[in-house]
C-alpha cells in the first residue's frame, strides 16, 4: 500500500545487504540460465494448506469456482500473455474469468484485504509488507524476476547525469512498490539520504502525466510507463544493476486464502495456464510479443524488448531451492520476503517484521507442485 511516511533516512545495515546477496546468489545463477533458455528456444490456515502436497477432499479438491477475479497489472509477463491468449479461460472453461486492471501492488493489496479479488499480482516488497500486516493471501507463483524492466529515468532537461545529482530533484515513484524499494536502495548505495531528494508518491499514469508536463525530474518506474519516458531521457540505474549488489525484486502472484482453500485444483489449472504462457514466450517470442503489444501500448518489437528485460520462470524452475520450492523442500523466497520486510521496517513503512515462519506459511507451493506432477505424468 502507499505510505506517504516513507521518507526517513535509510538505516539498513551492511549485514542486511549481505543477507540479500547470500540468499539470492543461487537465484542469480539460475536466472542467467533461464535467460539463455529464453533466447535459445479461509477454511484452512496457510500452515495447514502447505502441510500436504495434495489437499484432502474436504478442502474442496476438484471443486470448480463459478467465477475467478484476477487483479492483473500491465507488466510484460506470463499473466498478461495468458490473458491475451485466453489460456486461463481454456483451462477453466466452466468458470467466469474476470480481469481487473490495477496500477500498483499497493492497490492490489487493498483489494485483497477488502475481499474484492481472488488472485492478484503484487511486487515482492508490497507482498513482504502485506504478510507483515496479515493480509489474507499466499504466494503461489513467481510471475517474473525484475531486471531492466524497472529503472530510474531522468529527463534530458534536468541536467542529471548521476545519482549524486539527484539531490534537490523531484522524483516520482509509487510508494511501497518494488521501484520505491529500488530507489531507496540506490540512494543508500550512493550515500544519499532520502530527505535530500524530493520523492513524490505517484501512480504510473500520474508519473507519465507529470513527466509530460515537466513537473518531475525523473522516476523509478516499470514498463510500459518506463518505455514512454526513457526515450527522451537518461536511465541512471536499473533493477538489474541493483541485483549485482544483492538487491533483487520480483513480481509475485498471490491468492486469497478463502479461494485457495475451496479451489486448490483450480489454482493448479491457473498455474498450468501461466506455465503455458512461459513456454509460448520461449518457443515463439515474436508471437508472444505481438499478443501483449495492445495491452502494453507498444509496438511488437518494443514489447519484445520489455519482455526480454524480465526473467520468466517455468513452474518446474520455481519448484527449485532458489524460489518457491516444494511442500517437502521449501525454497529461499520466504527469507527474501523477510529481508525485504526488515528493510521496510527501517524506513518506517511497517512497525515490525514477523518471524521467518510467518513468511514460510505465506507460500502456497501446492499449485506448482500439482501442475508439475500433471506434466510429468503425460
Amino acid at each position: 500500500m502507499r505510505n506517504p511516511q516513507i521518507r526517513r533516512p535509510i538505516q539498513r545495515s551492511q549485514t542486511l545487504r549481505q543477507r540479500f546477496r547470500q540468499q539470492w546468489n543461487t537465484l542469480l545463477g539460475l536466472a542467467s540460465l533461464c535467460l539463455v533458455l529464453v533466447f535459445t528456444a479461509c477454511t484452512q490456515s496457510p500452515e495447514q494448506l502447505n502441510s500436504v502436497s495434495t489437499p484432502s477432499s474436504s478442502s474442496g479438491t476438484g471443486a470448480v469456482p463459478t467465477e475467478i477475479r484476477i487483479g492483473y497489472q500491465v507488466v510484460p509477463n506470463a499473466e498478461l500473455l495468458a490473458k491475451s491468449k485466453g489460456f486461463v479461460e481454456a483451462k477453466l472453461p466452466n468458470t467466469k474469468v474476470v480481469w481487473r486492471k490495477f496500477s500498483s501492488g499497493g492497490d492490489v493489496n487493498q483489494a485483497m484485504e477488502a475481499g474484492q479479488l481472488d488472485v492478484g499480482l503484487v511486487g515482492s516488497v508490497p507482498v513482504s509488507t502485506g504478510v507483515a500486516k496479515t493480509l489474507p493471501y499466499q504466494v503461489y507463483f513467481i510471475h517474473d524476476i525484475i531486471g531492466d524492466n524497472e529503472a530510474l529515468a531522468v529527463s534530458a532537461t534536468s541536467d542529471i547525469a548521476s545519482l549524486e545529482q539527484l539531490k534537490g530533484k523531484r522524483i516520482g515513484v509509487p510508494f511501497g512498490s518494488t521501484t520505491h524499494f529500488s530507489l531507496l536502495s540506490a540512494l543508500e548505495l550512493s550515500e544519499i539520504k532520502p530527505q535530500e531528494v524530493d520523492i513524490i508518491d505517484l501512480s504510473p499514469d500520474e508519473i507519465l502525466e507529470a513527466w509530460n508536463k515537466q513537473e518531475i525530474d525523473g522516476s523509478f518506474i516499470w514498463h510500459p510507463t518506463l518505455g514512454k519516458i526513457s526515450g527522451d531521457g537518461l536511465v541512471l540505474v536499473s533493477a538489474k544493476q541493483l541485483a549485482a549488489d544483492g538487491i533483487i525484486t520480483a513480481d509475485l502472484a498471490v491468492v486469497h486464502n478463502d479461494f485457495v482453500s475451496q479451489y486448490p485444483e483450480a489454482m493448479a489449472q491457473y498455474v498450468s495456464a501461466l506455465d503455458e504462457a512461459v513456454q509460448l514466450y520461449r518457443d515463439d517470442p515474436q508471437t508472444a510479443a505481438q499478443a501483449i503489444s495492445g495491452d502494453l501500448g507498444l509496438s511488437t518489437d518494443k514489447s519484445l524488448l520489455a519482455m526480454n528485460e524480465l526473467v520468466w520462470l517455468s513452474a518446474e524452475e520455481q519448484a527449485g531451492p532458489s524460489y518457491l520450492g516444494t511442500p517437502e523442500q521449501p525454497g529461499a523466497l520466504a527469507q527474501v520476503l523477510k529481508d525485504s520486510a526488515e528493510f521496510m521496517v527501517s524506513q518506517g513503512a511497517i512497525p515490525s517484521a514477523p518471524a521467518i515462519a510467518t513468511y514460510e506459511q505465506a507460500l502456497y507451493r501446492n499449485a506448482i507442485d500439482t501442475a508439475n506432477q500433471e506434466v510429468a505424468s503425460r
